[in-house]
């Protein structure tokens, strides 16, 4: 089986990335973590947006009238 094929395994990552010590961390590698961060949840925010339009369009086109 090709790793394509694969389920993707489900975890909670915010909740492991909360539980994480930020001790060890640079202000440096706080700054770009951030911004990781901050770029996620704009993808993530997109993904929905996207997700919600398809919907309605599906509710929209199977709606008994």
């Amino acid at each position: 089986m090709e790793a394509d094929d694969r389920p993707r395994p489900r975890g909670d990552a915010a909740s492991l990335l909360s539980s994480e010590s930020l001790d060890s961390y640079s202000l440096d590698e706080l700054d770009a973590r951030i911004a990781a961060l901050e770029a996620e949840i704009a993808r993530i925010r997109a993904h929905r947006d996207k997700a919600a339009a398809h919907r309605l369009a599906a509710d929209a086109l199977f709606r008994k009238s």
